[in-house]
């Protein structure tokens, strides 16, 4: 599987939560080029705070994995995490974190906050950005929108 592919299958996951009524996020593990996770926003369906896509992804990957470190795997999210989700793939050890699009309200992978590779920390990933960013950005800008009017 590509990091294309990749996040192609979080913007499928973003638009599953669109249809659903959640704001627009997705997300996949990848580990060994294949997908063992896959999540999207669901703090409304699941009356959870933390439903973030990310969160949602990061447990199940770690239940199917048998672990809470992630040692190996890549996040692919179409937005830019926030502080929580930012701490969380911390915790699990990702490799890496691939994200669409910057957040310039709460991205904490460097747009408003560095939590991410901060020097004190213990833990550093590699992060991309801008795969498929327009897109991305696009759905969000769209389902605001549409709330709107």
């Amino acid at each position: 599987m590509t990091d294309l592919e990749a996040m192609q299958s979080a913007l499928a996951e973003a638009r599953l939560a669109a249809e659903a009524g959640e704001v627009p996020i997705g997300a996949v593990v990848v580990r060994d080029g294949g997908i063992v996770a896959a999540g999207q926003n669901r703090v409304l369906r699941d009356v959870d705070p933390t439903a973030h896509a990310e969160i949602v992804a990061m447990r199940t990957a770690a239940a199917v994995l048998g672990n809470y470190r992630l040692p190996g795997c890549t996040l692919f999210v179409t937005l830019e995490p926030c502080a929580m989700c930012a701490g969380a793939m911390i915790h699990a050890r990702l490799d890496r974190l691939v994200f669409a699009a910057p957040d310039p309200k709460a991205g904490a992978a460097g747009s408003v906050l560095a939590v991410l590779n901060h020097p004190q920390l213990n833990h550093q990933m590699m992060v991309e950005q801008g795969m498929l960013g327009e897109e991305a950005s696009e759905l969000l800008r769209n389902f605001f929108r549409e709330r709107r009017s």
